[in-house]
């Protein structure tokens, strides 16, 4: 899991990285169709609602996971599960983030970006992550502890 949540760290940055630079200095110059401001303030909204939403649903399922009566296996599998769906909705809302600066050049979908990488790098799965997300105790605490020693 942790490789995936890397490369979909990795894939919009250099993506952003470049419109922002060219944003700022032009050096290539594209034939950037002409969109409605409507569309402009559209995909920012839908930015900010993706960030919203995986913040919901992660803790949503995490409150269903800590409540369920699985074993600890079960639940850090259903964990990774909710925690992917997570990177997931934060990849396209980079992408779209990106794409929304390239198309109109708003400042916005810079802080867009940047609150994106903060999800990206507070979300990113670790044990402390996990037992405070499950609310676990006990010997499961100390087997998910286990995890960071084997690394």
């Amino acid at each position: 899991m942790e490789r995936n949540v890397l490369i979909m760290i990795a894939i919009p940055i250099p993506f952003f990285g470049f419109v922002y630079l060219n944003t700022e200095n032009p050096i290539f110059f594209f034939e950037v169709p002409q969109l409605t401001g409507f569309w402009e303030y559209f995909g920012l909204g839908l930015v900010f609602t993706f960030l919203i939403a995986q913040y919901f649903a992660f803790q949503k399922d995490s409150k269903n996971i800590e409540k369920s009566s699985f074993g600890l296996e079960k639940k850090l599998e259903a964990y990774s599960k909710a925690s992917f769906n997570r990177f997931r909705i934060l990849f396209v809302s980079g992408l779209v983030a990106a794409a929304g600066l390239f198309l109109f050049g708003n400042a916005g979908y810079t802080i867009a970006f940047a609150v994106t990488l903060v999800f990206f790098s507070s979300a990113k799965p670790t044990p402390e992550r996990i037992i405070r997300a499950l609310k676990l105790k006990g010997d499961e605490k100390n087997q998910v502890m286990g995890l960071k020693r084997r690394e």
